[in-house]
């Protein structure tokens, strides 16, 4: 009896310490242009529920073949967004761009390359140059450890095109413009503009609906990126995590940050503590009480404005 209670609980937990042939359930893509597609993952932090899986890994169909952008956190993750870009072409993945170094965008590098070797993998110099220095076996590491193991076998398969602020990169008949930053979200950030569709990429920049990890970043590129992200006036913006849309979330995305650091400032003068703030700021927030993570990340975001307001 204990052996077949213990062969239950082990058959039950198989999901969690799935081995590394294993595949994340799959989510729908959704084509939100022509040619262009987007797996709108579950929000929230990477867990044993969803897989590692909690991200937006699109692609672009170009007359060349496909443009991949953060195919996901795991070779697991990554294996899924092949099947599903797979059902939209027949074509061959012949560049793939990482928006920046956390390790839910692009881990899922390795499947991707596992099919097609030859695409070329672009990201930002500061990305490239940490994944080499760490960031990389760190990533590999917190995801196993927050999936249970899930995503034992996936391997660091780091960028190896640097790509500049202002740089455009023809591909199929389109233009990929690149605006980069070394001081918003992860300070290692890319947004990717499609010229030719007026889509905007935001990665981590811009959050759909959910209330932002800014630990690596700062308030100050958050804003700048936004503001840069509003003035290129896109028909279609697509975030990191949330939903695609026009440029309503983005808008209320800055009005967060801007209600945010005007209160901490004006608290901070007052010579109140970040444990004084956080009452009042859940109150001017309240309009933002449902965005996802809004109890895990509103705190921190209070301690990391009032460093940067003492900075000032």
């Amino acid at each position: 009896m204990r052996i077949l209670t213990l062969l239950a609980t082990l058959a039950f937990s198989a999901p969690a310490i799935a081995g590394p042939n294993d595949i994340v359930r799959p989510y729908p893509a959704q084509q939100v242009s022509a040619g262009t597609y987007v797996i709108h993952g579950p929000q929230g932090v990477p867990s044993v529920d969803n897989q590692s899986f909690m991200n937006n890994p699109a692609w672009i169909i170009t007359t060349e073949g496909v443009v991949v952008i953060d195919p996901g956190s795991s070779v697991q993750a990554g294996r899924m967004v092949v099947a599903q870009l797979r059902k939209t072409t027949n074509k061959p993945v012949t560049h793939v761009f990482n928006t920046h170094v956390h390790g839910d965008h692009w881990l899922g590098n390795h499947a991707i390359l596992d099919v097609w070797p030859k695409a070329t993998i672009i990201g930002h110099p500061d990305m490239i140059q940490q994944a080499k220095d760490g960031a990389g076996a760190f990533w590999l590491k917190l995801m196993s450890d927050m999936t249970g193991g899930y995503t034992a076998g996936t391997r660091a398969k780091i960028p190896t095109v640097a790509a500049t602020d202002g740089q455009e990169f023809r591909i199929g008949g389109k233009t990929f413009r690149i605006h980069s930053s070394t001081d918003a979200h992860s300070k290692t950030d890319l947004m990717i503009e499609i010229v030719e569709d007026r889509i905007l990429f935001t990665g981590d920049n811009v959050l759909n609906s959910q209330v932002m990890n800014l630990r690596d970043g700062t308030f100050k590129g958050i804003l700048k990126a936004t503001e840069l992200a509003l003035s290129l006036n896109a028909r279609l913006y697509i975030p990191g995590h949330g939903k695609s849309d026009d440029r309503k979330f983005v808008e209320a995305h800055k009005a967060w940050f801007d209600i945010l650091l005007a209160e901490v400032r004006r608290m901070y003068d007052e010579g109140m503590s970040d444990f004084e703030m956080k009452p009042v700021l859940v109150e001017k927030l309240k309009a933002y009480k449902d965005w996802e993570e809004w109890d895990v990340n509103l705190g921190p975001q209070i301690s990391l404005a009032i460093l940067e307001v003492e900075q000032e």
